[in-house]
Order: structure tokens, then C-alpha cells, then sequence
């Protein structure tokens, strides 16, 4: 009579899966100093980075969410070849149209970028590995704000894409305090959207007490 083989039972593997954003900060990313704005763009210059300071510049103007600024056509910000001084494109997420103005510096740095890498109208402005027919994509971007951030000397793990998003819509509402034209220019369609966006609540309550002597 045979007798049969042992059998050993092994403990089945168990695969933990590791989340994306372990040992990353989360939460709202701070908007960018002016400061920090120019120092960027300074550094950009100075080492002819002018696909770069084309983006940075527009992300700074335009306000958009990364996926709607990696997929501007150059038609968006340059119908005739060279930029205008404003644009509208529709918003990807809530597909309402949004303005924005390109200030003079920036129409400077997209028209020495499409000098140097010509552009149909259709084509997207900023394209990807790919070539021609695919636009950067968010990731890519993301890493880009990483770069900039460093190569200034600040903590890239506390800025991302969303700072650049928020830093002029927030110097507008410090300066104006008008926030209907903060949420007009970000594209929200609630108020209290822009009032959570830009993390005003706590501080503007802080700013009306300091001025209150009793």
C-alpha cells in the first residue's frame, strides 16, 4: 500500500496595494509668491527654456486646470500666428466657457516659442512625447511644476499644479477683494466653490477683527 506524501499547506500571499500619494503631502497646495513667480521665470529664461516659460507664463495668466492648459491648440491663444491679449476656451470638467487675459510678458514668451516651433491652428500648443499629434499630458505637467519649484530652491513636495492655478486668482482677490471676478475667472459656478478654493474664510475674518479696536 502506497503511502501518501505529506502535504504542506503555505499561507496564501496577501498583496497590499500601496497608495499613490504614500508618504506625499496631501491636501491644498499653497499658491506661489510673486516672488517666486519671477524668480521662476528668471531662471527659465536665463537657461532659453522657452517652452517652459511659455507654459509657466500661460498657467500663471490662464488659471486653467492643468488638463485644460496641456490641451490648449495654438488657435486658443494664437488664431493669427501671434498671441492675443485675451482668450476663451471651455472648461473640460464643467464645460462652461472661461476667459483670460495673456499679459504682455507672456504673449512675448508664446510668440519666441511658436517662432521657434511653428504651430497650425489645430495643433496642440504644447505636445507630447508623441509629437505633433498629442498634446502634454497632466502628469508630464505636473512633473515640469516639480522642476520649476526646485530649481528656485523651494520644497516641491508643497507646491503642485493647482498653485499655479491659484497664485493670481488669489493676488487679485488680496488686492481687489472682489471674489464674483475671482470666480469668474476660475470658472466656478458657485461662490462658495472660489471661497473654498482659495482658503479665504479663516483669514479674511482674522484681517476684519485685527481692524476692529474696542
Amino acid at each position: 500500500m502506497k503511502k501518501e506524501k505529506d502535504h504542506v499547506y503555505l499561507p496564501e500571499k496577501t498583496f497590499q496595494r500601496v497608495p499613490w500619494n504614500k508618504g506625499k503631502l496631501t491636501g491644498q497646495k499653497p499658491p506661489l509668491l510673486p516672488k517666486h513667480v519671477w524668480a521662476i521665470r528668471t531662471k527659465l529664461h536665463l537657461d532659453g527654456r522657452i517652452r517652459d516659460l511659455a507654459l509657466f507664463n500661460l498657467a500663471i495668466d490662464s488659471k486653467l486646470r492643468g488638463c485644460d492648459l496641456v490641451n490648449l491648440k495654438a488657435g486658443d491663444v494664437a488664431p493669427h500666428g501671434y498671441a492675443i491679449d485675451r482668450a476663451m476656451v471651455r472648461q473640460r470638467k464643467t464645460g462652461r466657457p472661461v476667459k483670460f487675459e495673456i499679459a504682455e510678458h507672456t504673449r512675448q514668451a508664446v510668440d519666441n516659442y511658436l517662432r521657434a516651433n511653428p504651430r497650425t491652428s489645430d495643433d496642440f500648443l504644447f505636445v507630447g512625447w508623441k509629437g505633433r499629434n498629442s498634446s502634454l499630458t497632466t502628469r508630464q505637467y505636473a512633473r515640469l511644476v516639480s522642476q520649476w519649484v526646485a530649481s528656485v530652491s523651494l520644497d516641491e513636495s508643497l507646491f503642485g499644479t493647482h498653485s499655479l492655478r491659484r497664485t493670481k486668482a488669489t493676488l487679485i482677490y488680496r488686492r481687489t477683494g472682489n471674489l464674483r471676478a475671482v470666480q469668474l475667472l476660475l470658472g466656478h459656478s458657485k461662490i462658495e466653490s472660489t471661497v473654498r478654493y482659495l482658503g479665504l474664510e479663516v483669514d479674511d475674518a482674522l484681517d476684519i477683527a485685527e481692524k476692529v479696536d474696542i
